[in-house]
């Protein structure tokens, strides 16, 4: 089940991206991965989006569907996805060749295998400008310098000329981010860009994002497994599990009332700062298959509150992805009715 976008808690600006019953599948040997499965959310112009959950849980998979660049043997097999009022799932290549990187643009993780090997990083921020803004050679590196020179690139004249093995992990990511906005992009997709850094560049890379993107009003969909991440960057946050958003809700909700078990497991598992204890919390069994996903809700198998609660329906039918308070919207039992069904946990 998806709902429409409840327009009244976009910001004022108005919506950027709607992405409505997304479904992404790959047809494997084994069976059909539902690596997507009909989710929804929407980003609005300038706004910070979290897109949160475990690997696998179809994050990155999300994203690359946006962009269209799912391959063989994945397809997007249904669903809407709206970008500033067109229909990116209709428009011909050629089009979307040109709004990758002119208009949405991405941070992929690993920036260091990202980045071309035998080309400087200057020849390949400039090839992305001639490509869709057709500036000549000297025009394309003067702005090469400029936005080397935003992303905090020390010397970025002479970095312009080094290759990628010369970079640090950080000044490799600074690039990336270069290369994702020297087009000034609407928005950007920045898939773990945090990833292998250690704190203090980490620090350093999300000051940076923030600064750009109160420059330039860039919309982040911000892709991570890190929920401090999350607390610091994002006004918004959706978490994924199994190929589904199971909460979402404005991030300062999510982290002071968690709803579904899964987002509290999740926050629950997170070690606090001056915090004594044993052990931390753990989440028991696994993630089910997504060849052979089992009948209701799929955080069943795993949910401490389904026991507690005696919910016989969690394994028999899947809650729809509902709004329980104002711009909180949860997919569990816990707060929905159902057939037979009365919900412990519902809030009026």
């Amino acid at each position: 089940m998806h709902k429409d976008v409840d327009m009244s808690l976009v910001n004022s600006d108005g919506m950027l991206l709607n992405v409505q019953d997304l479904k992404t599948y790959f047809f494997t040997d084994d069976g059909v991965v539902k690596a997507v499965d009909g989710v929804d959310f929407y980003v609005g112009r300038g706004e910070v989006f979290g897109l949160v959950g475990e690997s696998g849980c179809g994050k990155s998979v999300t994203a690359m569907s946006i962009l269209r660049l799912v391959d063989p043997p994945g397809q997007v097999v249904g669903g809407r996805i709206e970008f500033d009022g067109a229909s990116l799932l209709d428009l011909p290549e050629d089009q979307m060749v040109d709004l990758r990187g002119s208009r949405i643009s991405m941070i992929f993780q690993q920036p260091q295998s990202s980045l071309n090997p035998v080309f400087t990083v200057g020849d390949q921020i400039a090839e992305v400008l001639q490509l869709h803004q057709h500036l000549d050679k000297k025009r394309a590196n003067e702005r090469v310098i400029e936005v080397l020179q935003a992303v905090g690139i020390p010397d970025p004249a002479r970095r312009a000329k080094s290759y990628p093995h010369e970079l640090s992990g950080g000044q490799a990511q600074r690039v990336m981010i270069a290369m994702g906005l020297v087009l000034s992009p609407q928005l950007l997709i920045a898939d773990e860009p945090t990833t292998a850094l250690d704190v203090t560049i980490q620090a350093q890379i999300l000051d940076l994002m923030r600064e750009l993107r109160s420059r330039w009003n860039t919309a982040v969909i911000l892709i991570t497994h890190d929920l401090g991440v999350v607390a610091e960057m994002a006004e918004r946050v959706a978490v994924m599990y199994a190929g589904r958003i199971v909460e979402q809700a404005a991030v300062r909700t999510l982290f002071d009332e968690p709803l579904h078990p899964y987002t509290q497991g999740l926050i629950a598992s997170i070690p606090v700062l001056g915090k004594v204890t044993d052990r931390l919390e753990v989440i028991p069994g696994s993630v089910p298959n997504l060849i052979d996903l089992p009948p209701g809700c799929r955080f069943a198998a795993r949910c401490r509150s389904r026991i507690e609660y005696h919910l016989d329906i969690c394994t028999r039918e899947e809650p729809g992805l509902l709004p329980i308070q104002a711009g909180h919207d949860v997919r569990c039992w816990l707060y929905e009715d159902g057939e037979g069904h009365q919900a412990p946990l519902r809030q009026s």
